[in-house]
């Protein structure tokens, strides 16, 4: 039976990732998608930290009523909202950021870590420093936060989004020998383009999710057509 996976995204750029990493598996994706609150998050200021999280608790188990077999969160802010928070719902929830977190632990040598979301870093950061520690591992990281331009992604300038992470991550790579990888989803394309021009490559973490969403939803590769 074909499985049903829920997509939960701050962004409606995240969907075409998502569709084009999967697009050869059997699955049906059902796509959620809510970027007010990202807005309300990043802008203003009145708004509550318990308020978001209650918001991403509602949609999640709104998500978890419409028939899935699981929910996939794209966004690492909503990932980081839910930290410690006590989810009564019986669907399995996956998390875009873990199968990348396991990724980053395999890398031994010094490495940079790139955002554009700079909300974002201080949960993530935390997230992947006690995944790490589970595990017995130290890591060697340093953060980039390319500033100013994650506003271009959420009033949908892609494009001009996608340039300005290219340019970013194209420079910083010829200046220093680190291994560089992305940690948001929106980074994916300008990384994929990076790597095509330069032969090298970048961690993000579609590549490293798609892999799990296999092993956990049993998923069957359909035939090229």
């Amino acid at each position: 039976m074909k499985k049903r996976l829920g997509c939960l995204h701050a962004h409606y750029s995240n969907i075409n990732y998502i569709e084009k990493a999967l697009s050869s598996y059997d699955i049906d994706l059902v796509h959620f998608v809510d970027p007010a609150l990202m807005y309300r998050v990043t802008s203003d200021k009145s708004f509550k930290k318990r308020e978001a999280q209650y918001k991403v608790r509602e949609q999640l188990e709104w998500i978890s009523k419409s028939k899935v077999d699981a929910i996939l969160i794209t966004c690492t802010n909503y990932i980081t909202l839910l930290q410690g928070e006590q989810l009564s719902i019986s669907v399995p929830i996956i998390n875009i950021d873990e199968p990348y977190f396991n990724e980053i632990c395999k890398i031994t040598e010094p490495q940079i870590l790139l955002f554009t979301n700079p909300l974002t870093v201080e949960g993530t950061m935390n997230r992947l420093h006690k995944y790490a520690d589970t595990r017995g591992l130290t890591l060697d990281t340093e953060v980039f936060v390319i500033n100013d331009i994650f506003e271009l992604m959420m009033q949908g300038k892609k494009n001009v989004y996608d340039e300005e992470v290219t340019t970013f991550i194209t420079q910083l790579m010829k200046e220093n020998p680190k291994t560089v990888s992305v940690a948001q989803l929106s980074m994916v394309d300008a990384a994929m383009k990076v790597e095509r021009e330069l032969s090298k490559t970048l961690v993000n973490p579609l590549n490293t999710l798609v892999d799990v969403l296999v092993k956990q939803l049993e998923l069957v590769r359909t035939k090229e057509k």
